[in-house]
């Protein structure tokens, strides 16, 4: 068989992007995660807790399932990583963690309204949450092997544009075929297809089991196409030991090497802020404006079409200028709608008075939608541009662990702070606020990041 071509193996690459997106959009934020929260704060208020407290304990359930998936990635990650490079090996990896990624999905499809089975549902999401995350670690790790360090950041930057197209292109088909409202249709004013029952809830549940069906369609290409770069040092037996030896000398060093390990902290808190906001965006506007899972939808529609629009863009910016500065701007335009956000209710918009079944808090939430879904797609693609930067190339996997360590070690930090801040103020509203300092830990960080990394010191 002829080798691919290099645009090829690009748009193989890319197409991990394309594949994996909708877990994030559909499942993650804007149609799941609201789902699951509406069915806990249903069974809740069944059980004779007032509304409030279940949206808070509901928004508290669904954020340690994510903290007990998060410690596991967190863990696993960097060791995984370092395996990989030490044997040269990607492709094994990533075939297995893409089928716990589609077993992990499929499996929400058991999320009935009837007797909600709420710890069966959490560990098929954590399996499928595990499965996306170790398999973003190994395809990361291919990303230097397509372009030159100046070609990355556009070829990062595409990709994830394209893998926003992918998420806008899966919520449309979601919205207007599967997912049901109260009335019991989708937005087309259909019944669900393929005879999918609203009474059960069937046509939203079908979530998973249709981002596991996208994925494995859209891997294709991918599996076509791209190839293990070649290594110049060839693999040797006892990789395992020499990996784990590896792997703590490279943890030893980080004080040592500040502008990476400045880099690593300064995502860990931004990402994991940004992640929050992402989370727990869906479950704030179901429970703080009363929205449902179809309108959620539409938002996530607007976040995710304005994502792969400045995606794009932020891919040139980051090309031109490098990472660094695109991570700093996006840091302030996060932080900003934050805080628009906390002064958006049911009865006011910027702390100002609206009239009661105003559209008014609707379309300012909208609208914050839209901003948070231009910047989000930015700051991750030029974050996977620092961290090649910051990295030793050939130990890139091994990197790319630690930097989803970053991402994972404080994982339980936002949803844990919003719960608690949820809990005592009674307020969805106010429970977001630990975002804003998250953002501005992360801020401060990366003022000791060096926009080309630092190299390795020879005694560490």
């Amino acid at each position: 068989m002829a080798e691919p071509s290099h645009r090829k193996r690009i748009w193989g690459w890319m197409m991990y992007d394309w594949a994996t997106q909708p877990f994030h959009t559909l499942i993650l934020t804007f149609i799941f995660g609201p789902y699951f929260a509406e069915q806990v704060i249903a069974h809740l208020t069944a059980g004779g807790m007032d509304a409030a407290h279940a949206k808070a304990e509901a928004q508290s359930i669904w954020g340690y399932g994510l903290t007990a998936a998060g410690l596991m990635i967190a863990l696993s990650a960097p060791v995984l990583g370092a395996i990989a490079d030490e044997s040269k090996r990607r492709m094994p990896w990533i075939w297995l963690f893409s089928a716990l990624y589609v077993i992990g999905s499929a499996g929400l499809w058991i999320a009935s309204p009837e007797d909600f089975p709420t710890v069966l549902v959490l560990i098929f999401f954590a399996l499928g949450l595990i499965g996306v995350e170790f398999t973003t670690i190994f395809t990361n790790a291919l990303l230097p092997a397509l372009g030159s360090r100046e070609e990355i950041g556009k070829i990062s930057g595409n990709g994830w544009a394209w893998g926003y197209v992918g998420g806008i292109v899966a919520l449309v088909i979601m919205l207007l075929l599967f997912a049901e409202n109260a009335a019991g249709v989708t937005l087309l004013g259909t019944a669900p297809l393929f005879g999918l029952d609203p009474a059960t809830r069937e046509g939203t549940r079908f979530v998973g089991p249709f981002v596991a069906l996208w994925f494995v369609i859209s891997m294709v290409p991918f599996f076509l196409w791209v190839r293990e770069p070649k290594s110049t040092v060839p693999s040797q037996p006892g990789a395992i030991g020499r990996s784990i030896e590896e792997l703590m000398k490279t943890l030893r060093s980080l004080p040592k090497r500040r502008s990476l390990f400045a880099f690593l902290g300064a995502s860990m808190f931004y990402r994991d802020a940004l992640n929050g906001v992402f989370t727990f965006g869906g479950i704030y506007a179901l429970g703080a404006l009363e929205w449902s899972v179809v309108q959620i939808g539409v938002f996530g529609i607007l976040a995710a079409f304005t994502g792969a629009i400045f995606t794009y863009f932020g891919g040139i910016a980051d090309q031109r200028v490098g990472p660094k500065p695109v991570i700093l701007f996006s840091i302030a335009v996060l932080v900003s709608v934050c805080l628009v956000i906390l002064t958006i209710t049911r009865e006011s918009v910027l702390f100002m008075p609206v009239e009661a079944g105003s559209k008014l808090p609707d379309v300012a939430f909208y609208i914050c939608g839209a901003v948070l879904g231009a910047v989000a797609g930015v700051i991750q693609s030029a974050s996977r541009t620092m961290m090649v930067r910051q990295a030793d190339p050939e130990r890139m996997t091994e990197a790319f662990g630690l930097f989803a360590l970053s991402g994972k070690a404080t994982t339980f930090l936002a949803p844990a702070l919003i719960a608690v801040v949820s809990d005592v103020t009674n307020s969805q509203r106010l429970g977001i606020t630990p975002l804003i300092a998250l953002f501005i830990l992360g801020l401060v960080l990366l003022a000791w990041v060096h926009p080309e990394g630092t190299k390795v010191p020879d005694d560490a």
